[in-house]
């Protein structure tokens, strides 16, 4: 390392962000990048640890640790310190297909596994990476370009999200024709409704399609293969076919008054704000969803988060969002040791602007809905809530998270959020392809493959692995690029 001190001298500092005030009025992205000079300050505090966890991508009490992606991280940390941007972007994209969606969107699993994060603040090594990628790109030096020679092998890719879109990079890349299939009307899937564009903008998306389709990647949009696409017909003009149509069967809260008008699953509310958006090129936001209403997000994960975030600018007039489990721990327990994933409280954007406006942290943990509660007319007005306790099965011997009796209180509520979580892959598209799924309806292959039962069907992303992370689908997308390209050639240069 060129600053073998520089964890030393130096303190963690990340790029500055749009307060609160400011940036609840717009769906603009509001973290900020550091001046060039500052950000080679971040890249010395990489500490030449010598085993190097934040790139080990392996799978820890249950948890992803380091980046999937296995991303050279202390060379490229090293390279930001010396100022070398053109060659840390090189060795960037080495491993990587999308440094720009993961250092807007990436929790950071990186960081958490970071040696120097075991006694002080981690490397700032997303900021680090969005630096090269940003600065790759306003300088010319990403590009798509056409293979030289065409391998005369035709590949579909069904779904846009990360890792249908980095599994089509890869094998264009290698001079097979791909073939990318959609069922909205905008590429991206996930990456285009399922993230806010105050986190990820979709210009961004917008630039690498773009670039990808230069380079030969065709893309067919309202594509719903499966549902209104011929299945046989596919099978019959492409080679291989890769399914990468993501985690995208909801779960739902069965409790009474479920059939309430006001009640969305998260994913379409989300989808809902961000068309409006793009359609109108962001000149009308969709007030009426939201506009002086009483919020609940159920579930607390970053897609409610999202909800809380997105509930705000739409001019909420309260929001709660419900936890069903304990209140984190804001400190490591013992069970939970460097360098797993830390299960520790974490305040994301949302909740800071929902403790600006309304001066308290919308969560309450330990709580679910019990009953919705209709008027007349059969909308929503208020919900019942319950408090929950962990208790023992006593069949199972596992604990389980249920009511504790005269607990109930009922709040208003005139929209609700479910952001639950998913349950798997729809069931009609794995039907119609005829793979195997497994007991939580992910498609089916062997133990670190991607290859399904159907011969020259091929699965990627949550899809393959239940839902997840934006950089674990990119390095499944990867990951089965080079299974088919093996596949199809006899061996893989990928």
């Amino acid at each position: 390392m060129g600053k073998a001190t520089g964890f030393l001298e130096y303190k963690r500092e990340n790029g500055p962000v749009i307060p609160e005030q400011e940036r609840v009025h717009n769906f603009k992205e509001f973290h900020e990048r550091l001046s060039l000079e500052d950000q080679r300050k971040q890249g010395a505090r990489c500490m030449d640890c010598g085993v190097p966890f934040c790139q080990a991508g392996c799978m820890l009490a249950g948890m992803m640790s380091g980046c999937p992606l296995h991303n050279l991280v202390p060379e490229l940390n090293d390279l930001v310190f010396r100022g070398c941007m053109e060659q840390a972007y090189d060795r960037l994209s080495m491993t990587h297909s999308f440094p720009e969606f993961t250092s807007r969107v990436c929790p950071a699993l990186c960081e958490a596994a970071c040696t120097c994060g075991l006694h002080t603040d981690p490397v700032s090594t997303k900021e680090n990476e969005k630096a090269v990628i940003e600065y790759a790109f306003e300088h010319g030096l990403v590009k798509e370009e056409a293979p030289e020679v065409r391998t005369g092998k035709k590949v579909a890719v069904v779904g846009s999200g990360p890792s249908g879109l980095a599994a089509a990079q890869l094998l264009n890349r290698r001079g097979h024709e791909v073939t990318v299939y959609e069922r909205s009307d905008r590429v991206g899937g996930l990456l285009r409704y399922g993230i806010p564009n105050m986190k990820l903008d979709k210009s961004v998306i917008d630039r690498r399609v773009k670039m990808m389709e230069d380079a030969g990647v065709k893309f067919e949009v309202n594509a719903n293969i499966g549902a209104n696409g011929s299945v046989e017909d596919l099978r019959k003009e492409y080679d291989a076919v890769v399914l990468a149509c993501g985690a995208s069967h909801p779960r739902d809260i069965n409790a009474p008054g479920r059939d309430a008008k006001g009640i969305y699953f998260a994913v379409d509310f989300l989808k809902q704000v961000t068309k409006t958006l793009l359609d109108s090129d962001f000149k009308e936001y969709p007030y009426e969803l939201v506009k002086d209403k009483d919020v609940i997000v159920i579930g607390g994960g970053d897609t409610g988060n999202d909800c809380v975030g997105t509930s705000i600018r739409l001019g909420a007039k309260s929001v709660t969002q419900l936890e069903m489990m304990p209140k984190p721990s804001e400190t490591r327990l013992p069970n939970n040791t460097w360098p797993e994933w830390p299960r520790v409280l974490k305040t994301d954007y949302g909740q800071e602007e929902a403790i600006w406006k309304f001066g308290e942290d919308p969560r309450i943990y330990q709580t679910t809905v019990k009953e919705f509660v209709k008027d007349e007319e059969g909308n929503l007005k208020e919900v019942t809530l319950v408090s929950l306790q962990s208790k023992k099965d006593e069949q199972t011997g596992r604990m389980q998270m249920v009511p504790v009796e005269g607990s109930e209180k009922t709040v208003p509520a005139q929209l609700v959020l479910i952001a639950a979580g998913f349950l798997g892959s729809e069931q009609y598209v794995t039907e119609a392809f005829g793979v195997e799924t497994d007991g939580r309806t992910n498609v089916k292959t062997e133990a670190g493959a991607h290859r399904t039962s159907v011969k020259g069907i091929y699965t990627a992303g949550d899809m393959h692995i239940g839902q997840s992370l934006v950089v674990r689908a990119i390095a499944e997308g990867r990951a089965a690029a080079k299974e088919v390209d093996e596949d199809l050639m006899g061996y893989t240069n990928l």
